[in-house]
């Protein structure tokens, strides 16, 4: 079992206000700023939770593919994997876009399409995200 933790601090009102993700606990990056302007309308140079999501739901997705193709004895020599959240003020997360290029020796279109399907379905992330109305995946050999 593991545990990850982010520290957020927010000073003012949602629309006024801004936000900085201090720290992770890996320490792997931070400090990170955020603002409603940057999530909703412009990044204009910061972040925003969606953006977090895509790079969470891009890497997890990627692992869980190269763990499957691996495990069928056809292991990845790269995957190039994409992910596009949509965010509508008001709604929430409406879609999720991932897209995959791979190059996988030995293995036809059919078949890459198979595992990614099935990464798409059984990686964490995916599973925490259940609730979003779409999830689409392009997937295609490189």
């Amino acid at each position: 079992m593991t545990e990850r933790t982010a520290h957020v601090n927010w000073t003012g009102s949602l629309l006024e206000g801004r936000g900085t993700i201090d720290r992770v606990g890996s320490g792997a990056f931070g400090p990170l700023d955020v603002t409603w302007a940057s999530r909703a309308e412009e990044p204009e140079g910061l972040t925003s939770p969606e953006e977090l999501i895509a790079a969470a739901h891009a890497s997890c997705f990627s692992m869980a593919l190269s763990s499957g193709l691996a495990k069928a004895g056809t292991p990845a020599e790269r995957l190039e994997t994409t992910a596009t959240v949509t965010f509508v003020p008001g709604t929430g997360i409406t879609k999720i876009a991932l897209g995959v290029r791979g190059e996988v020796p030995e293995l036809d279109e059919a078949a890459f399409r198979e595992y990614a399907e099935a990464a798409k379905a059984g990686c964490p992330v995916s599973k925490a995200l259940a609730g979003v109305p779409e999830i689409t995946l392009d997937a295609a050999l490189a």
